[in-house]
């Protein structure tokens, strides 16, 4: 009995024992030890967790079995693998069921490693994804357990016909951002459990095969960004498990089948940017909360029942050709409605009052008659309210002011009259105000300097009289003030300091002198005082607005000496009969060189002082042969200001020949002279120095002054640029060196030759872009986003993506600048909105006023607005419009697109005009409303490449 006892007792204490330390009792067999520990050799981790002394089951990225007996899953993601000569060691595992080798630089899958991995019966899961693999997709032989196979965003190409055939188990295939060709896979792997099934964007072409429907299992399918054609099959909506079904921007026509409303668990469907031209099918949303049909040519009315579905979140039904009436039943759980660039007429339902859920309403571009109903004033979640471009008659509702989550009023465009009401001026989050357009009278409210957050004020075009008030100069976060075309009338008042986009005053009655006080708008880029009676001279002080580029004084009548504005400045002064031209009698006026001297002897022998003492270590000595600490900037009274401190330089490039050129010294007194600078950006002055050696720089000057800039300390700038620095791309401008002092950064830069996109395109040097020089220049900017964003360290976004932001070193080499921006930037600390942060006008994506987060979506949309240049030779913004909602506008009749290029290239040749079409196509899909909608960078550089 005793004996017995002991044993048990013995018993259960081994059992704890094996609970509390299992390795202990079991641990990997010498064989697959052996084989962790030549793994770890080959790959050469520097990560100490791989380390062979320890047990393997304990290495970072290993999972074992309970018990540690075996190795089940490695995780070698986000490691900088290059060399695929491991691979077949891998397959080595015969009890290996997961493998993740994502986000790595692998280019090649061994055929040792198809083979040997084909043999573990026990395999589930391969992760290939964001690799660099290229060639032809290989031919999955065995692998009779794969459940999961994602090898997206790599650069596989050739077509998919029968390498997955053997894939029996497969439940999830992911081969999306690739370079796929031909039709999609009619097999699927004759696999009948498949439930997800992504293909998007690659080059698949043909129909959409009608077996896609014997794989019962499916519930998401994403075949969006390819050149698929035909209609979709009837037979789809036999998928009765299908969450979601994603079409998008494709090439597919006909009609929407109607049974895709027979589906019970469909949450999305999303077919936008295709060529549908049937009439949306009664009941379609019938299971369905995501709704996208935006940018096909549907026409007809909207079927009554269409919003009306409780489970209804979204609908976009945007640039369409559906007529009738706007239904008046909808769902009450309904967040987003889309119904803009239709021909929709009638009046807006005052249903729409019931919507206290509904955060966007667009219903821009349509035939909407009666009077803005009053209702609205209830959904009190709405950001967004568009009723712009319509025949909307009456006064603006007053209720409308009882909108406290309204950012974005667009009513331009309508034929509204009345005054302003005052209740608008009490929306504290308001961030954009346009009511241009129309016929309202009256004066502008004293209380619109309540709208604290406003940016956008656009009220031009109406028959508003009175003086503007004068508490505007309050308006702290106000960027653009558009009043043109107004009876405004008196002196023209003390601007908000802040304005940057452009102030535009023209054709009032505005008298008296021109405001000294304007200089004050330091980041002002237009302004327009044309077509008024103002008199006296033009103010001098107007020579310091540093960032103005356009100033229009036409019509008015000014007199005296027009002063002499940087070169970059266009000046428009006709009409004024009193104004003397001095242009031909200027002479530049530099500081004295014998003042400069004195100021450079001084601070070298300071720098000298500080140097000997072993205070702090300005320069690395061994680099350079000299730092100077020059600044012969001066301040609006004229007096020098005191030189900056250097704190710190460094010569970043590798380079011998830039090592040798880059004086330092000579580019420093460069960038003191104001005379000396070639161009400004939003946030950038560049200057052309030119070395002693002869070979020219850009030399850009960034100030610290303006709170947005955020260094951290001026070391953690460094370590950016040191990083930076060691990009390698032909067309993105990485630093060559830079130097630090107490209030600026001064970053280096190879000359570009051609000056800005911009500057070329649309000025005297424009006829030279024939359409072989744009293509090059849109596939050296579209090359230079796709690596900025797919850099390994994570994706370097631009914060104001622009043609004026693309250098040119010839008519054929692009450069993308201020790619620095995005990391001395910091939106929280402005008093204004991302939106205006994050870009220049025409070139912002529609979403940055609402997510007030920089995305690589968003640089998309700018990329767009820049093809949208190149095809039509016009500017982002011309006579208040933006290309991009001008293009769109057009391209809804596919028999119009021809209008839309610049005649004097697409008429070249058919061929040309062929070309420019497809380029168009990519463009409208870049510059798409939706988000989701916009390829990414590596998809738009393929397409680009292929047209």
């Amino acid at each position: 009995m005793t004996t017995r006892y002991v044993q048990q007792r013995t018993s259960l204490f081994l059992s704890f024992l094996f609970l509390l330390f299992p390795s202990v009792f079991t641990q990997l067999s010498p064989n697959q030890t052996r084989i962790m520990i030549n793994l770890s050799k080959l790959l050469n981790f520097s990560d100490s967790s791989w380390n062979d002394t320890r047990d393997p089951c304990s290495w970072k990225g290993v999972a074992c079995s309970s018990g540690n007996s075996s190795v089940t899953s490695l995780f070698l993601s986000k490691l900088g693998l290059s060399n695929s000569n491991f691979l077949p060691d891998v397959c080595k595992i015969e009890t290996l069921q997961s493998l993740d080798l994502s986000n790595n630089r692998l280019s090649l899958i061994p055929d040792d490693f198809v083979n040997g991995c084909g043999r573990i019966d026990g395999l589930k899961l391969l992760n290939f994804s964001q690799n660099k693999l290229a060639g032809s997709l290989p031919t999955f032989n065995g692998f009779v357990g794969l459940e999961s196979l994602d090898l997206s965003f790599n650069s596989l190409s050739g077509n998919v016909s029968q390498q997955l055939d053997g894939l029996l188990a497969l439940k999830i295939l992911n081969l999306s951002f690739n370079k796929f060709s031909g039709p999609l896979p009619v097999n699927l792997g004759k696999s009948l459990l498949l439930e997800k099934l992504q293909l998007s964007m690659n080059q698949f072409q043909g129909a959409i095969p009608k077996d896609i429907a014997n794989c019962q299992n499916l519930n998401f399918i994403d075949l969006s960004g390819n050149f698929l054609d035909g209609s979709i099959p009837a037979r789809i909506g036999n998928l009765t498990k299908l969450k979601f079904l994603v079409l998008s921007s494709n090439k597919l026509i006909g009609d929407i089948p109607a049974n895709i409303s027979n589906i019970p668990t469909l949450f999305r469907f999303a077919a936008n940017q295709n060529q549908f031209d049937g009439r949306i099918p009664s009941g379609i949303t019938r299971y369905l909360s995501l709704l996208d049909l935006s940018y096909n040519q549907l026409r007809g009315p909207i079927p009554a029942d269409i919003l009306s579905q409780s489970n209804l979140q979204l609908v976009d039904l945007s640039y369409n050709q559906l007529d009738g009436s706007i239904p008046s039943s909808i769902s009450a759980s309904l967040l987003r409605l889309r119904l803009g660039r239709n021909n929709f007429s009638g009046s807006i339902p005052s249903s729409f009052g019931k919507l206290e859920k509904l955060t966007y309403l667009e219903l821009d571009e349509n035939s909407l008659t009666g009077v803005i109903p009053p209702e609205l004033g209830s959904c009190h979640s709405l950001a967004l309210l568009n009723l712009a471009q319509n025949d909307l008659t009456g006064s603006v509702p007053t209720v409308l002011g009882n909108l406290n989550a309204l950012q974005v009023l667009k009513l331009q465009h309508n034929r509204l009259d009345g005054e302003i009401p005052s209740e608008i001026t009490r929306l504290q989050k308001l961030l954009t105000l346009n009511i241009s357009w129309n016929s309202l009278t009256g004066s502008i409210p004293s209380s619109i300097s309540n709208l604290q957050s406003l940016t956008h004020l656009n009220l031009q075009c109406n028959n508003l009289q009175g003086p503007i008030p004068v508490t505007v100069n309050s308006m702290n976060s106000l960027l653009e003030l558009q009043l043109g075309q107004n009876k405004l009338n008196g002196t023209i008042p003390l601007m908000p300091v802040r304005l940057q986009i452009s102030l535009n005053l023209s054709s009032n009655l505005f008298q008296g002198a021109i405001p000294g006080t304007l200089s004050r708008l330091k980041d002002l880029e237009v302004l327009d005082l044309s077509n008024n009676n103002l008199s006296g001279d033009i103010p001098n002080s107007l020579t310091d607005m540093e960032s103005l580029n356009q100033l229009i004084l036409t019509n008015n009548q000014l007199s005296g000496v027009i002063p002499v504005f940087r070169p970059y400045v266009s000046l428009s002064a006709g009409g004024n009969a009193g104004l003397i031209n001095s242009s031909a009698t200027k002479t530049p006026q530099e500081p004295p060189k014998k003042g400069k001297s004195v100021a450079v002897t001084v601070v070298l022998a300071v720098v000298a002082a500080v140097l000997s003492a072993g205070v702090v270590s300005i320069i690395v000595v061994s680099l350079f042969r000299r730092f100077l600490k020059v600044n012969n900037q001066q301040s609006q009274s004229g007096e020098e200001l005191p030189p900056p401190q250097v704190i710190e330089g460094n010569l970043l490039t590798t380079n011998g020949i830039h090592r040798s050129n880059i004086d330092f010294t000579k580019a420093m007194e460069i960038a003191a002279n104001p005379l000396n600078i070639e161009l400004k950006t939003r946030f950038s002055t560049y200057y052309k120095a030119t070395m002693p050696s002869g070979a020219s720089y850009f030399v850009k000057k960034l100030n610290w002054s303006d709170k947005i800039f955020q260094l951290g300390s001026h070391h953690k700038f460094g370590q950016e640029l040191e990083v930076l620095g060691k990009l390698s791309n032909t067309n993105v401008m990485t630093p060559l060196a830079y130097v630090l002092s107490t209030d600026s950064a001064y970053l280096f830069y190879e000359y570009a030759e051609k000056g800005t996109l911009f500057d070329v395109l649309h000025g005297k040097l424009g006829d030279a872009l024939d359409w072989a020089s744009r293509y090059s220049i849109a596939v050296g900017v579209a090359q230079g986003l796709t690596f900025l964003h797919g850099c390994t360290s994570g994706p370097i976004l631009l914060l104001d993506l622009s043609s004026q932001n693309i250098l040119l070193k010839s008519l054929k080499e692009p450069v993308v600048g201020d790619i620095e921006l995005h990391k001395v930037i910091d939106p929280t600390k402005s008093t204004s909105s991302l939106s205006t942060i994050a870009g220049s006008v025409g070139y912002i994506p529609p979403e940055y006023a609402y997510t007030m987060r920089v995305t690589m979506a968003g640089n998309v949309y700018s990329f767009g607005v820049v093809l949208l240049e190149l095809l039509t030779g016009k500017p982002a913004v011309s006579e208040g419009t933006e290309l991009a909602k001008w293009v769109l506008s057009k391209s809804a009749q596919k028999d119009r697109r021809d209008h839309i290029l610049d005649s004097n290239i697409s008429r070249t040749s058919p061929a040309v005009r062929g070309q420019m079409l497809a380029v168009l196509k990519i463009a409208l899909s870049c510059v798409s409303v939706s988000t989701e909608a916009r390829p990414k960078m590596k998809s738009v550089l393929r397409m680009i490449l292929t047209a």
